[in-house]
């Protein structure tokens, strides 16, 4: 008898150590959402807000990170996406006038455990211009936990500027620096972007010394261009960065018939991986 419980407590505890290295699936899209408010014709929100619904609805991410979503654009997806709970405010004043770079979770599969905004400028605690920029930029941070593993994570989704060079190289290291301070050693991490630059940028060491880049990593990837601007241009600003965790793919939505023929003048960016 003693023999039996002996083995039953050795099989048991084989399950629960098993139990716990299962690995957690995600899978997060990075999306710049174009503002709304703005004449961009046949390609205005108005004719693109139901197209952004069922990407996301055929997708099904965990997380996204969002891009110049507004406070209508913003109040739109609040409104039809009730399973979604969502952080970021506004940048102009830090509530909720101008663009948004907001992250949505899922409820059911994600808590949100903390999170904030800080401003990519000298004075990042407050609604700022940092450096060159043309306009003010924000980066929005979450811890989360998993609800069916427990495991916490951290994630993190920003807009560099389009124009000022320095602000794109400072903001970018403030971003390094504000992860460091924020997330605990050895969690993992995740980084989504309009980076406004290709990865080939040296504005990108800091951030490579510490992430990896999930289109050079991820076994299936795609290496095709994000930026479209309505099918005038052709150029790769969307990335996604990661730590502790394994990529499983990178892709470029840019194939499928969401309902508009273009639902951004970007195309959103998605990662699946494992952790």
């Amino acid at each position: 008898m003693k023999r039996f419980f002996t083995f039953a407590f050795i099989l048991l505890s084989m399950a629960l150590l098993s139990c716990s290295a299962e690995k957690e699936s995600i899978r997060i899209i990075s999306y710049n959402i174009r503002l709304s408010g703005v004449n961009d014709g046949e390609n205005s929100w108005e004719y693109r807000k139901q197209a952004t619904l069922n990407m996301i609805a055929e997708e099904c991410p965990t997380l996204f990170g969002l891009q110049e979503a507004t406070p209508e654009q913003m109040a739109f997806l609040v409104e039809n996406l009730p399973q979604y709970g969502h952080i970021g405010v506004g940048r102009e004043d830090g509530k909720s006038s101008g663009e948004h770079m907001a992250i949505f979770y899922l409820r059911d599969k994600v808590e949100l455990l903390d999170g904030g905004t800080f401003w990519l400028s000298e004075s990042p605690d407050t609604p700022s211009i940092g450096w060159d920029a043309a306009y003010k930029r924000t980066c929005t941070w979450t811890k989360l936990r998993m609800r069916s593993s427990g495991k916490e994570f951290a994630y993190l989704n920003t807009h560099l500027d389009h124009i000022g060079k320095e602000a794109q190289r400072e903001g970018l290291a403030l971003i390094v620096e504000r992860a460091r301070e924020i997330v605990p050693a050895g969690m993992t991490a995740f980084v989504t972007a309009d980076f406004n630059t290709d990865t080939t940028d040296p504005i990108f060491e800091p951030l490579k010394a510490d992430m990896l880049d999930a289109r050079e990593v991820a076994p299936t990837t795609d290496p095709r261009t994000t930026y479209n601007g309505w099918g005038a241009a052709d150029t790769r600003l969307d990335h996604i960065f990661f730590r502790g965790a394994e990529a499983q793919s990178f892709s470029v939505l840019r194939d499928k018939d969401y309902g508009a023929p273009y639902i951004s003048d970007h195309y959103p960016v998605m990662l699946d991986a494992t952790f």
